[in-house]
């Protein structure tokens, strides 16, 4: 199934690889001479970028979305690397393959598969192509520390000057967070808390951008139309419960627990900008961040999983869950009480 996450990595790739083929035409098609057996023109060159470039972009994509769901969390650095090295010739291979139906496709090869691998000039190539899938590499994660879609933005600057947005922002906390360090020891907390906010990616297939890892909490937020559709903003709590229930046997085999969040939601205005001149990070200040963080301290108190604003909820219209008004609480920091309602999951 290609959710949103997966197609975003697929037209990141496509775009990627296509750009990068037609760039390397523009660089050996004009005001050059070709010094392998193969000559082609620039019209002819750019014809097998745009047929290579979307080829090996879905490839990496794939290989990418791979990585990220299957192994990253899985294995040592020392076995990721061997995977990276033997991903590069097992990469390059393909593009040989590749390459070579799609000159045959076009124009025929008067050459053996083995000749064209090993052809003058080659090994340029395949230098320029592992450099490329290894900056494509670097640009994926760097958007994932950014949040996702938060590196174009960057780039076109449009955090640079303060703007605001409505936002849903929902603060979880791992209960009996002490209890757990003080029983596992800091290496083995880190590991559970580790293991816990990788399972919380599930939450961005309901939209849900993860804004900020705060020790053991974790924040995420939707803008407001994202969150409110689908009712995205209560889904991403429940489907990740219910992944945690499901993998429960896994935590209490490895850390002797099973771990359950509380959450607290608000929405509200907020504004967003670019902070930091050595550490970039975009960042959102408001009230209703405040707002959200306080109504999830009052989780514990009024013995709730999940708890959202009034103001929230009205905005909410699916019958698939069940709200219990919780009263006007005060909240630490605010003036005025705050009507709260519990949510659970609607029978």
């Amino acid at each position: 199934m290609i959710n949103k996450r997966r197609w975003r990595i697929i037209r990141f790739y496509l775009i990627g690889w296509t750009s990068a083929f037609v760039f390397l035409n523009i660089v050996r098609g004009v005001g050059t001479e070709e010094l392998g057996t193969l000559k082609f023109d620039f019209i002819s060159g750019l014809m097998i970028a745009f047929t290579l470039g979307p080829i090996m972009g879905v490839g990496s994509a794939v290989a990418q979305i791979l990585m990220e769901e299957r192994v990253y969390k899985h294995v040592s650095i020392g076995r990721l690397l061997l995977i990276n090295a033997l991903y590069s010739i097992l990469f390059i291979v393909l593009l040989i393959i590749i390459a070579y139906g799609v000159y045959e496709l076009y124009f025929g090869v008067p050459i053996d598969i083995i000749t064209f691998a090993f052809d003058t000039g080659s090994v340029a190539i395949y230098f320029y192509v592992i450099v490329v899938d290894l900056l494509l590499a670097i640009f994926r994660q760097v958007n994932l520390m950014l949040g996702e879609g938060n590196l174009a933005r960057l780039l076109r600057g449009k955090f640079y000057t303060p703007r605001e947005e409505e936002r849903i922002f929902m603060f979880l906390d791992l209960q009996s967070s002490t209890a757990h360090a003080e029983r596992l020891g800091h290496v083995k907390y880190s590991m559970l808390v580790q293991d816990c906010f990788n399972d919380l990616g599930i939450a961005v297939e309901n939209e849900a951008e993860i804004y900020q890892y705060v020790g053991d909490e974790a924040v995420l937020t939707w803008k407001l139309k994202q969150g409110l559709q689908n009712e995205n903003c209560l889904r991403a709590y429940y489907n990740f419960t219910k992944l945690l229930h499901k993998k429960s046997d896994h935590y209490q085999k490895k850390y002797g627990c099973r771990p359950f969040f509380k959450a607290g939601l608000h929405a509200g205005l907020v504004t967003v900008t670019e902070v930091g001149k050595y550490k970039k990070e975009i960042a959102y200040h408001g009230d209703t961040i405040n707002t959200a963080a306080r109504i999830q301290g009052q989780c514990n108190a009024l013995e709730s999983a999940l708890l959202l604003s009034e103001s929230l909820k009205g905005q909410l219209t699916s019958n698939d869950f069940a709200y219990t008004a919780m009263g006007s609480i005060p909240l630490k920091g605010k003036k005025d009480k705050v009507e709260i309602s519990a949510v659970s999951l609607g029978s």
